[in-house]
């Protein structure tokens, strides 16, 4: 399989029973996103204590972008690894947001050298 950051890689379908969900309207962002982080979906759930579906920290982990394992592989019980990746952060966004400041301060520094110049 290609590097997750190929986004022409192809997906080995065969490894999980999700690429059998029918994801409906969603199913074009479903692929766009196996395409970019190179792995397939996992199931969105799994049998409860009760046998009741309950949300997959594995698909909370992929829709996050975050590295396969990155939290489901801790010895956590399910519900602390929805925790920790409900108080995570997404990648994407974090550097989106940080490329936004980043862009806030160099514009309030040239503004500073400016005034700097038109002073003296």
């Amino acid at each position: 399989m290609s590097s997750p950051n190929n986004t022409t890689s192809k997906i080995d379908r065969s490894r999980t029973s999700a690429s059998l969900i029918d994801w409906g309207v969603y199913a074009a962002a479903v692929n766009r996103w196996e395409r970019r982080l190179g792995r397939p979906t996992p199931r969105p759930t799994q049998p409860g204590q009760h046998g009741r579906p309950v949300l997959a920290p594995a698909f909370v982990e992929h829709l996050m972008g975050l590295p396969s394992g990155w939290v489901t592989s801790l010895p956590l019980p399910r519900t602390a690894q929805l925790r920790a990746l409900g108080n995570g952060v997404v990648p994407q966004q974090a550097a989106y947001a940080i490329s936004l400041l980043l862009d806030d301060l160099a514009a309030l520094t040239i503004n500073d050298v400016r005034q700097v110049v038109d002073a003296a």
